[in-house]
């Protein structure tokens, strides 16, 4: 990843273009309200139209990994 550490696609992390290295994330599942903490650790994401890329792991805790993409908000905590 971009910080220097190795991709671990369970962790709560996600990737933003601009936002520091080190950030913490509440992200929020705008279709069920379920909701999880992230750690911005890498740049990206590339495909148009999206904000943040949450790993694996994260992105399962707040939908289900086929649906591939949600519409979330998040709000930065630190």
């Amino acid at each position: 990843m971009a910080n220097g550490q190795p991709m671990n696609p369970s962790a709560s992390i996600t990737a933003h273009r601009s936002l520091p290295f080190g950030t913490r994330l509440l992200v929020v599942n705008q279709d069920n309200g379920r909701s999880t903490q992230v750690v911005v650790t890498d740049r990206g994401p590339y495909a148009g139209g999206r904000i943040l890329d949450l790993s694996a792991g994260a992105f399962s805790r707040i939908a289900s990994p086929s649906q591939g993409i949600a519409k979330v908000c998040w709000t930065r905590l630190a």
